[in-house]
């Protein structure tokens, strides 16, 4: 056996376990008291993503295209949206009998709003925010709260949102 075994992992309960796996298991439980309503075991796609957006952006000073995806996945695990399929018309998704639109601000756009279409069919807008050190946060609102427009689009800025409760 290793001698450096007892750095890395302990027994405990009939196996062995690494310090990976306590970490893992206190950030659920982090996120699981954070955000009630997550949606766990999307948890790990979304850190993989949200990393390798910031590590690809370092080493290269690029953005790749994912940002949309992150947004959408910060959703589902912060608010419990459930998504729709890919490309499906409407809305990114559901949360309880509410059609809900995700728009993300990505971390190098130069100003922090978004463009909804008016004729698109929900009753939630959820505004998710990657700031330039790729930390996230968001902004939900009912429709209803929006500003009226007679323009295709309606421009928001997150400045205009209301902070979460």
């Amino acid at each position: 056996m290793d001698a450096d075994i007892w750095n890395r992992a302990f027994y405990d309960d009939g196996e062995w376990v690494s310090w990976s796996d306590v970490e893992e298991q206190l950030q659920y439980h982090e996120w699981r008291a954070k955000y009630p309503n997550a949606i766990r075991h999307l948890i790990p796609y979304f850190q993989d993503l949200l990393a390798l957006a910031e590590s690809y952006h370092r080493e290269t000073s690029r953005h790749l295209d994912l940002y949309g995806v992150i947004g959408e996945l910060f959703g589902a695990i912060t608010y419990g949206i459930k998504l729709n399929k890919n490309y499906a018309q409407g809305a990114d998704g559901r949360l309880g009998n509410d059609h809900v639109e995700i728009k993300t601000i990505t971390p190098f756009k130069s100003n922090d709003e978004v463009s909804v279409k008016v004729s698109g069919n929900f009753s939630k807008l959820l505004v998710v925010k990657i700031n330039a050190d790729f930390e996230v946060s968001s902004r939900m609102v009912d429709r209803s709260k929006l500003p009226k427009t007679a323009k295709p689009l309606l421009r928001i800025r997150w400045s205009d949102l209301p902070k979460a409760q």
